[in-house]
This record gives C-alpha cells, structure tokens and sequence, in this order.
C-alpha cells in the first residue's frame, strides 16, 4: 500500500519520536488537571497516580525508548531494520494501549488486559528477535544487557497496574530505564565528546561492565536484602561520579547541548543517593523525591537533547543547537528545578511546582513538535533512504 512508504514510516524515530513529543506535551497537563480535580477520572482496577506514572514510562517513556532501539538496533547490527507495515501497526497498538487505559473502566478485562499489552509484547519482541538472529554482527558485545531487561519491562508493567504491586512495578521500571539510560550515556557521550570537542573520554571495560552489572542487579533491588540493596545503589553511584570526573565534564558543561547530558548523568547518580539515604538514614522529602530526580532530571533532560540530536541528523541536517534547540532544553531545566528542587524550599507552594512543571512539559515538547514532526514527515534532505 503507498501510505507504507510514506516518510513516516521509513524507520523507527520518525513515528515514535512524534509520539513521544505528543505524549510529552499532553500527559503532563492532563495529569495536573486530575491531580487538581478539574478532571475527574475513573479508572477502575487501578488509581490516577498508577494510570500518571504507567503512562510517563509506558506511553512517553516507551515512545521514546521504543523510537531509540529500533532505530539503534538496525545499525548495530547492520540490517534494514523494521519499516512501513511493520511501523503502522507498532504505532497502532501503542495509540490502542493509550485508549485502554484512559477507558480501562469501561472495557471488559480480557479486552483491557489485551490492549495494554499489546505493543509492548510486539515490539519486545521484535526487538529481541533482531539482537539475537543478528547477534554475530552486533558491533556491541555487552547488548545482552538488553536481552536480559526488554522481557522485564513486560514484567515490571503489569506489576505497576496492580494496586498490590504498584511501588515494586515502580521501582522495577525506573531500574530498567535506568539501566538503559546508562547504556546510551556510555555510547553516545563518547560520540558526543569526540565530536563537538575532539577528545576521548575514558572508557575502561572493566568499569563499564561493573556499572552496567550493578544496574541490573538493582532491577530485582526489591527482592534483595534492603540494606544490601541500597549498598549496591551507593556504589553504583560511586562508580558512575568516578567514572565522569575521567569524562572532561568540565569541557560538556560549556554548552547546553552536551551540559544538559551531564546534568542528566548527574541525576542518575542523585537518585542512587536519595534511594540509599531513604534505606540507611531514613531521610524523607516532599513529594516522591526519588522518582521524580529521575524522570525529570535522567528522562526529561537528556531525552529532548537527544530527539533533537536524532530529528536533526538522521534526517540528513547538521547536527547543531539554535537558539528554539537551546531553549527547550533550558525550558526543562525550569521544570525539573520546579518539580524537584522547589518543593523542598517552599512546600506549601507544591501544587504550583506541579503546575509550572506541567507547563514547562508542554511548552518543551510543543517547540519540539512544531519545529521537528514536519522533518520527521518527509524524506532526508541528503537523498538517503532512512
């Protein structure tokens, strides 16, 4: 059929990184209006701060991780990688996954169990099945680390739509998205270093693979001896500050568009603290302090600095931060400081941290979309095909 060969559907990014923009601009606002009770919402087995936190990681989250690998796999292992039919449908019951859950009550439990599943179950599989038929030529021997976490992520799901389970599956998920962030900071950071400022970072097989080991271990963090656990989470935080006082952040945080992938690294390591003060020292914060430092710092920093990076150059543009660039990063950088860093200053003025974080949200992605969905929609400028 033509619409399969219609720009969109060429190639992992394109669809789900408008997906992601979308999402990233509207779940936020709707969460706010529910939070205030301006929306009412009933979602049957499972409550509105579980329908928030399942579709910032499942709907945005997925969007963009699922955007990223299949577009990472098909190089790193050298194929065409999935396109047209195969795209429609992913896009499809990922749209599907969106509807389930916003009418969860009103669907039949055979049905809803169906459609939130779906997508993540297609494109799981899809993915695995690429790494391990491809396996001989994947130019990244440690990629079994994503062997090990894409079935989790299925795992972790329905753990967090269950009223019983809903921390564990929280936790669960934020350790699986942790470990992949921190496989793409160790990939693209070096990229990253080498090419806007000519050096080499430090790259120690050995170190990377015990950073990356920890961070799987710590996916079953619930199911370990709580002191142990939160052991483990301060030394992976040592291991990762170690490892960037060797990566010339000095030199990155001299422009927003590497700084913010700093700062983003930064909140990984922030959060393994907080988790490891929460255990040891009993410390509470406003607000769920922890989880938040990760979704708005490690997501919400890095992950526009990166769809920009992506839109840019893999649709055959130079790979550089303007002035509407620089300002959705600094926009995120507001709302991160407005939703972790206020509250604890001013905690009678939480909701309104929650507001301009919402805004912030919106106002970032909505740039984003405006400016990079039309580049997402038509062919590389540079003649290529993907």
């Amino acid at each position: 059929m033509k619409i399969f060969n219609h720009p969109l559907w060429l190639v992992g990014f394109r669809p789900f990184f408008a997906l992601a923009a979308l999402s990233g601009l509207a779940l936020p606002v709707l969460w706010v209006l529910i939070f205030s009770g301006t929306l009412p919402a009933e979602f049957a087995s499972f409550s509105p701060i579980q329908w928030h936190a399942h579709e910032m990681f499942f709907g945005f989250g997925w969007a963009v991780l699922g955007g990223f690998l299949l577009t990472a796999t098909k190089n790193w292992v050298k194929i065409r990688g999935y396109h047209g039919a195969v795209l429609v449908y992913l896009v499809t019951v990922w749209l599907c996954e969106r509807a389930g859950m916003w009418f969860a009550s009103e669907l039949p439990a055979p049905l809803f169990l169906l459609a939130s599943n779906l997508f993540l179950l297609s494109i799981v599989v899809l993915l695995l099945w690429s790494l391990i038929r491809h396996r001989a030529q994947d130019s990244y021997p440690d990629n079994y680390f994503f062997l090990i976490a894409l079935p989790l992520f299925l795992v972790a799901k329905n753990l967090m739509l269950s009223a019983d389970y809903f921390a564990l599956g929280t936790n669960m998920t934020l350790a699986l998205f942790r470990l992949a962030f921190l496989v793409m900071l160790e990939r693209t950071l070096t990229q990253f270093m080498k090419g806007v400022f000519g050096v080499d970072i430090l790259r120690n097989v050995h170190l990377d693979r015990t950073i990356k080991q920890i961070g799987a271990l710590l996916i079953i963090a619930a199911f370990l001896p709580a002191s142990f656990a939160a052991w483990m989470q301060l030394a992976l935080a040592v291991l990762l500050t170690v490892r960037l006082a060797f990566w010339k952040p000095h030199l990155a945080l001299r422009r927003i568009d590497t700084g913010i992938m700093i700062a983003g690294y930064l909140a990984i390591v922030a959060q393994l603290l907080l988790e490891f003060l929460a255990t040891m020292a009993d410390v509470h914060w406003i607000g769920t302090l922890s989880v938040h430092v990760f979704t708005l710092g490690a997501m919400g920093l890095v992950i526009p600095a990166m769809l920009i990076r992506i839109a840019k150059g893999h649709t055959g543009r130079k790979v550089t931060f303007d002035w509407l660039d620089k300002a959705v990063l600094w926009i995120m950088v507001v709302a991160f400081v407005s939703r972790v860093v206020a509250p604890q200053i001013a905690p009678e003025r939480y909701l309104d941290s929650i507001y301009l974080a919402a805004a912030g949200w919106c106002a970032g992605f909505s740039i984003f979309a405006w400016r990079y969905i039309p580049y997402l929609m038509k062919a590389r400028i540079d003649g290529k095909e993907s």
